[in-house]
């Protein structure tokens, strides 16, 4: 009977070992996978609720207008909903810009005016998913914001690259204006060093 040298033992053992490797990153694919495709389908199924719930609410305050006031809004709470024509882009506008918040839609930046009011609405979006569109805007683009109280159009009049610390941009301002932002670049892998910034005054 041959006798297995300890250099053939060793060769099996790294064979076990890369068969082992090779199941585990290939599971750790398919849960990725299945991750990606699961979040996918529950952002979809949120945006068709979302869709009916602003009707709903546009219904009720046609048949009893609300107070002028913006009552308190929590994170996660539906304000309206965005819509770039031209880009085919139409998503819900949620308060805040917690991950989860951004998952389900594009958030209202706490700090600036709310979407419908005067001043500068800023609203935060995810490069790879609902913002992605703005790669396309052109000037003299026309972006609409349904909210329950009314419909607001805007039209961009200008785009910029800046440094994630830029905030003035962000700034309350007297005249009605909406500011969208997202990361830069669109297709960097990892944390993008940059913000894309698209401005819209309103029409």
């Amino acid at each position: 009977m041959p006798l297995i040298t300890e250099q053939e033992m060793l060769a099996k053992r790294g064979q076990r070992f890369l068969r082992w490797t090779q199941n585990i990153l290939l599971m750790a694919g398919v849960l990725a996978l299945c991750y990606v495709a699961l979040t996918l389908l529950y952002a979809k199924l949120y945006q068709n609720a979302a869709n009916h719930s602003l009707d709903q609410q546009i219904q009720a305050e046609e048949q009893q207008p609300a107070s002028p006031s913006m009552p308190p809004m929590k994170e996660g709470d539906l304000l309206g909903k965005i819509e770039i024509p031209r880009l085919g882009l139409s998503v819900a506008v949620l308060q805040g810009t917690s991950y989860k918040t951004l998952l389900l839609g594009v958030g209202h930046i706490k700090g600036t005016a709310y979407p419908g009011e005067s001043g500068n609405v800023g609203m935060a979006g995810h490069r790879d998913t609902y913002f992605r569109a703005l790669k396309d805007i052109r000037m003299g683009d026309e972006i609409q914001i349904q909210t329950a109280t009314g419909l607001s159009r805007y039209e961009v009049d200008w785009v910029k690259i800046v440094a994630p610390t830029e905030n003035k941009l962000l700034a309350p301002s007297a005249e009605s204006a909406l500011t969208l932002v997202t990361c830069y670049p669109f297709y960097y892998i990892g944390a993008a060093p940059k913000r894309y910034v698209v401005h819209a005054r309103r029409q």
